[in-house]
């Protein structure tokens, strides 16, 4: 096992860091705007992107880095607020689909302007693109995955 040296360890830092304050400010914006909040975007694009705009719950948690039980609540309240809604599984009565909506859809695009614009500004401004790919590599590496959330399409 290799050591933590003190240049992996402030990138760790450097890292863990600057995803929680940029990911809370782009909420933040978002809220502000008075559009969907960077949660619920997630839900709404991963539906968007589904075949059918629709996905098993427990795939669903998967795809959007949630609890099983966090995503529960959190499809309560976008069923309620008709952004998606459940459908029982044909095949497996215990499994439960959620069900993007029109209104759901027309929120997700809603949103993808603030979002754009505060990934820009937050984000994006403050790298070269070739610092950019270089990002991307590294990533990619780390999660050992060549997907993009979103099919690189926000």
């Amino acid at each position: 096992m290799s050591e933590l040296t003190q240049p992996h360890k402030e990138a760790w830092i450097a890292f863990y860091i600057a995803h929680l304050a940029i990911t809370r400010e782009i909420d933040r914006r978002m809220e502000e705007a008075g559009v969907v909040s960077l949660d619920v975007y997630s839900v709404l694009l991963a539906l968007e992107e589904s075949e059918g705009h629709k996905m098993r719950m427990s795939q669903l948690a998967e795809v959007v880095f949630m609890s099983k039980s966090g995503l529960t609540r959190l499809v309560d309240r976008l069923e309620k607020e008709e952004l998606l809604c459940r459908n029982a599984c044909a095949h497996d009565r215990r499994a439960q689909y959620a069900v993007l909506t029109r209104k759901g859809l027309d929120e997700r695009a809603r949103a993808w302007g603030v979002f754009k614009q505060g990934i820009v500004e937050v984000f994006a401004d403050k790298m070269t693109e070739e610092e950019a790919h270089t990002l991307v590599a590294v990533l990619r590496r780390l999660t050992g995955s060549a997907r993009c959330i979103g099919s690189c399409n926000p």
